[in-house]
């Protein structure tokens, strides 16, 4: 999956762009609108942004479970290598540790990220605070010419401002 951007003007090009776009069988679930005021959207009845689009919660996820499980691991090994009291440990205890790491450093980081604005948005922050709306769709990397040209095609008003190269599949 990739994930486009566009900036657009107003609620109602927003409104045709997301007709267009479902009529080209694109998922509502894979539109996202990112805005300085969610009133409009809601109004109008647009696919508004929610946290997992506007926070940086998947990338630290993702980092707290990869730190988290080395960690984890790293220290069922110094367990293995070094066992306390006279415990016998095998490699389930490598195992157990990595786990319990890998779900701590998710909790954690999650926790953190949720509470930090997307990373990616920054690049937009402007515009929306001017009240441009910004307008996320996720598509499949074999549809990504084909939806840019349908947009760019029927709202020349429609900024394109390029591609995430890989989103997460669960969001």
């Amino acid at each position: 999956m990739r994930r486009l951007y566009f900036l657009v003007p107003t609620v109602e090009s927003a409104s045709q762009i997301v007709d267009e776009l479902l009529l080209a069988r694109v998922d509502e679930r894979h539109l996202h609108i990112a805005a300085k005021d969610h009133h409009p959207l809601h109004d109008a009845n647009l696919p508004e942004a929610n946290l997992l689009q506007e926070s940086d919660f998947i990338p630290a996820v993702e980092k707290g479970l990869a730190v988290g499980g080395g960690t984890g691991i790293l220290a069922g090994l110094v367990a293995m290598t070094f066992p306390p009291a006279g415990l016998i440990l095998g490699g389930g205890a490598i195992l157990g540790m990595g786990v319990v790491g890998a779900g701590f450093g998710a909790w954690v980081s999650g926790m953190i990220g949720i509470s930090i604005e997307n990373s990616q948005l920054k690049a937009f922050e402007k515009a929306i605070e001017a009240g441009e709306l910004l307008l996320m769709i996720d598509v499949p990397k074999n549809r990504v010419d084909e939806i840019t040209d349908l947009v760019k095609k029927h709202h020349p008003e429609a900024e394109v401002e390029g591609t995430e190269p890989t989103i997460p599949a669960f969001p």
